[in-house]
């Protein structure tokens, strides 16, 4: 007999992955979201290979096939996936939105990509989605989405393992996005963790803050 709370085992958490990852990096995330009676789809994207406007379109399209039933669809994002569910709220809001948990993400923009965007390695690397996560209002989609209506938590970390990225960031950062530039006007909840961008969606704690705030809309203590 199961005894997984029947509320939890009627709602979906989406999971997205940010530039240049893999589902994979969320593989942790979605078995605990599972254990807790949450049915779970951790998808994946061509995130290098498209601008940010057909990333969306491919993802929304993705979440529409993936969740015909779901009562409520949440989400559980790093880094451009929070983006991602940004312009798709912008543009197709989903009626069963449920409540968000963004991880480090540059929600105005990354001054890395100000500095780097422009050289033929990072166009390699991050592709063109990489170059409009910038924090040129002209070029910048983060910028351009504006403030969110739904339900949002983000957490965001203050260290880094890449110190030349960060010496091009002022202020704390998680060697990709400051701390402040993760904020964003509408957010619910907001958390500063020790964790580092690639690595911060592994942390236990981080982990607790996520299955918090899906169920009561707060992060722990």
């Amino acid at each position: 007999m199961s005894l997984i709370p029947t509320v939890q085992a009627r709602e979906t958490v989406v999971l997205l992955h940010g530039l240049a990852r893999s589902s994979g990096s969320m593989d942790r995330i979605g078995q605990r979201l599972e254990e807790a009676g949450y049915r779970v789809v951790n998808l994946s994207y061509p995130s290098t290979d498209f601008p940010v406007e057909e990333l969306a379109v491919m993802v929304h399209e993705q979440v529409l096939r993936e969740t015909p039933e779901a009562e409520r669809i949440h989400f559980v994002t790093h880094s451009m996936g929070g983006i991602l569910v940004r312009y798709i709220q912008a543009n197709w809001p989903l009626q069963n939105l449920g409540r968000v948990v963004m991880l480090s993400p540059p929600n105005q923009g990354s001054e890395v990509v100000d500095k780097l965007g422009g050289f033929g390695l990072y166009q390699k690397i991050n592709g063109p989605a990489g170059r409009q996560l910038g924090t040129d209002p002209a070029t910048s989609i983060p910028l351009q989405l504006g403030a969110v209506d739904f339900e949002l938590g983000i957490i965001t970390g203050d260290r880094s393992i890449n110190w030349i990225l960060s010496s091009l960031i002022p202020g704390k950062d998680d060697g990709k996005v400051s701390i402040e530039r993760a904020r964003i006007q509408g957010m619910t909840a907001f958390k500063v963790v020790h964790a580092t961008h690639p690595l911060i969606m592994y942390k236990k704690s981080v982990i607790a803050d996520i299955l918090s705030f899906l169920k009561s809309g707060t992060f722990n203590d």
